[in-house]
């Protein structure tokens, strides 16, 4: 069983970002996802901190670090993009004028309730940012994350253990071992890397798993690794 890297997963993510959405990669993980946008598909990425228009990282030594995304980082502008007030960034996440953000997580639940701000440690530090906010006010909540944690536990679950971002708002999982749909019926597996059956996939997780109709194959529920170059 041969994982995606986290690159990979970014492309993947990437290709199911349509044309002229307006996109928030979140920080961390989904970030990467600029980097894999085709070049022939016109994508609006917007930051919270208020920039519209982003383009792929900047090559190291040509960072501007008057442009910044909200999590700190370098990022590039495209011809056409533009920069804004803090607020009027927030009344855009809020007024569902985003169509999808992608977030990294915790935990999400197989209804799709979202946890990514919080442990519940005594000693974590609580980072909730503009999570809530794109969770409830985009119009699709994509969440881009290991499938397992270092302990080996499932970050997919039936229920929700961590203190909740929002509630049913996630509706695709993009993992290193699958793609899950998220919903109220439950989660079914869209696809999966190599090796990895649909009864593989119950056991790691320890939830009930369904095959997506949007499966590309349902008999054992494996997709070949992505070959990203």
């Amino acid at each position: 069983m041969k994982r995606l890297t986290r690159e990979q997963m970014a492309a993947r993510v990437a290709q199911d970002i349509p044309e002229g959405a307006y996109v928030n990669l979140g920080i961390g993980l989904p970030t990467k996802v600029a980097n894999y946008l085709p070049v022939d598909r016109e994508v609006f990425l917007q930051s919270e901190n208020g920039l519209l228009g982003m383009g792929p990282a900047p090559a190291s030594g040509e960072e501007d670090w008057e442009l910044i995304n909200a999590g700190k980082q370098a990022v590039t502008l495209l011809t056409g993009g533009c920069f804004f007030h803090h607020a009027d960034s927030f009344a855009m996440m809020r007024g569902g004028h985003i169509d999808i953000c992608v977030l990294g997580a915790f935990q999400v639940s197989t209804t799709g309730d979202l946890a990514n701000w919080h442990t519940g440690e005594l000693d974590a530090i609580p980072a909730v940012g503009g999570a809530m906010d794109l969770a409830i006010g985009a119009k699709q909540t994509f969440v881009m994350m290991e499938l397992l944690t270092k302990q080996g536990t499932s970050k997919l679950v039936e229920r929700c253990t961590y203190p909740l971002t929002g509630l049913g708002c996630v509706s695709r999982v993009y993992t290193d071992l699958a793609v899950f749909e998220t919903g109220a019926e439950g989660a079914r597996v869209v696809e999966a890397v190599d090796g990895l059956s649909l009864d593989d996939l119950c056991h790691l997780t320890g939830v009930s798993l369904r095959l997506s109709h949007n499966s590309s194959n349902a008999r054992g529920c494996t997709q070949r690794v992505l070959a990203i170059e």
